[in-house]
C-alpha cells in the first residue's frame, strides 16, 4: 500500500510509512531519530492532538463525562489550563521533528456548542505555535467558516464507511451517504486540501469509500477502527 496519506496510531513500521505522502502518528510514539529518517525520506508527519477530551489523569479541567468510545474525559475547552496544557503538546511535537498536527475531537456542537468558540481560540493558539507548519482538521464543520482560515486542510473522518462495532464494518445508510454529500460540497469551496478517512474490513467496502471519495475531491484511506493498518 501506498498513497497520499496514512493514519497509524501504532508505533515504529517507519520503512512501510515511507511509502506516504504524509503520515499520521501519535506523537509520544516516535523519536527525533524516526522522525527524522521519515523526513529524509520526503514524508511529511503530522502528530496527533486531541482538543477536546483527555485520556490522561484525572485533571481540573475534566468534566464528568467521558467518550463511550474511547473512554477519554471530555473537557472544558476554554480552562486555561487545558489550553496551556494542550499548546505545550503542539510545541513540543513540533519541535521534536513533525512537519504538523492532526487535530482531533472537533465535533463538539451538539453536546458543547458553548465551548465552540474557545474551541476557535485554541486552534488559533496552535496555529500560531505550529506556524509554518501543516494543520489537518477533524471534520470540525461546527466551525466552519472561520475553521478554514486556521488550518491548511480537513479531514472527514468516516465519510462513507464505518466501524459499527469492535468486530464489524459497513457502508453508512442512504440518508447519512446524502447528508455527508451535503458537507463534502460545502468543503469544496474553501479552498482547502480534502482527505477522507473510512473504516472497512473488505475490498469491495474499501473500494465503494475510495471511489465516493474520489467524486468529492477526497483523498482516502482506508483502515481498521483502531487505525493498525498500514
Amino acid at each position: 500500500m501506498s498513497g497520499p496519506i496514512a493514519f497509524y496510531y501504532g508505533a515504529g513500521e517507519v520503512d512501510r510509512l515511507s511509502r506516504f505522502d504524509k503520515v499520521v502518528l501519535q506523537a509520544d510514539f516516535y523519536s527525533r531519530a524516526e522522525l527524522e529518517l521519515l523526513r529524509e525520506r520526503g514524508v511529511r508527519t503530522l502528530g496527533y492532538l486531541s482538543l477536546t477530551e483527555d485520556v490522561g489523569p484525572p485533571a481540573p479541567w475534566h468534566r464528568p463525562e467521558r467518550n463511550p468510545d474511547w473512554g477519554g474525559a471530555f473537557v472544558h475547552v476554554g480552562d486555561p489550563r487545558w489550553v496551556a496544557h494542550v499548546v505545550d503538546q503542539a510545541v513540543r511535537a513540533m519541535r521534536d521533528g513533525f512537519h504538523g498536527l492532526f487535530l482531533d475531537t472537533l465535533n463538539i456542537e451538539h453536546n458543547y456548542p458553548d465551548d465552540l468558540p474557545h474551541l476557535l481560540l485554541l486552534i488559533a493558539a496552535i496555529r500560531e505555535e505550529a506556524r509554518p507548519g501543516y494543520l489537518l482538521a477533524n471534520r470540525g464543520f461546527g466551525l466552519l467558516p472561520e475553521l478554514a482560515d486556521l488550518v491548511d486542510g480537513v479531514l472527514f473522518e468516516s465519510f462513507s464507511a464505518r466501524w459499527v462495532d469492535t468486530e464489524s464494518y459497513a457502508p453508512w445508510p442512504d440518508d447519512v451517504l446524502e447528508a455527508h454529500a451535503s458537507v463534502a460540497e460545502r468543503l469544496l469551496g474553501l479552498g482547502l486540501d480534502l482527505y477522507a478517512l473510512d473504516y472497512a474490513d473488505s475490498d469491495e467496502l474499501a473500494d465503494f469509500a475510495c471511489r465516493r471519495a474520489r467524486e468529492f475531491g477526497m483523498l482516502c484511506f482506508v483502515s481498521d477502527r483502531v487505525l493498525s493498518r498500514i
